[in-house]
């Protein structure tokens, strides 16, 4: 079976925009599960999403408040399709990421990591051979072109077919 993932991050609405704009909630109705890593700002945003999106995974961010921390968790872990993966928001500086989420992450079996806070977009492997990906942000584009999203396939419990989509603002 194939599923298609969006992954989001760093959506501050409506400190950065006031919506999101319409490519994201075209990615959003064609994916089979929305992978948010945090910094929503509002809980409009959650809402919305949650009813919109078939399955959604999601955290909270540092720019998040209680209402939002009541209702994510800090780190989330999900299976899709068998394969194993994690959300959290903030990861650290980008030297020496791979390495520490390797001894973060090391014994749960992850296979994906989708992570945010930086609004620049990252896709590595780490030397354990965890997928790391941050999918940019669709309001900010912080030192970036463009802002940003991220998809993906997971077909048969690998991953394939990431992509990085410029989204312009709302």
């Amino acid at each position: 079976m194939v599923t298609r993932l969006l992954l989001l991050s760093d959506t501050h609405v409506p400190a950065r925009a006031k919506r999101l704009s319409d490519v994201v909630w075209r990615a959003v109705d064609a994916a089979d599960v929305v992978v948010h890593a945090g910094d929503w700002v509002d809980v409009a945003t959650l809402d919305v999403l949650e009813e919109r999106a078939s399955r959604l995974v999601a955290v909270w961010g540092n720019n998040d408040g209680a209402a939002l921390r009541a209702r994510l968790p800090e780190v989330a872990v999900a299976s899709v399709e068998g394969l194993r993966m994690a959300v959290v928001h903030e990861t650290g500086a980008a030297r020496g990421r791979e390495e520490r989420m390797d001894a973060a992450y090391s014994g749960r079996g992850i296979d994906l990591l989708v992570f945010g806070h930086s609004h620049i977009p990252w896709d590595s492997t780490t030397p354990g051979g965890m997928r790391l990906l941050n999918p940019g942000s669709p309001t900010d584009r912080r030192r970036q072109p463009v802002c940003t999203l991220m998809t993906a396939v997971v077909d048969g419990g690998g991953l394939r077919d990431v992509e990085i989509v410029p989204v312009e603002r709302a």
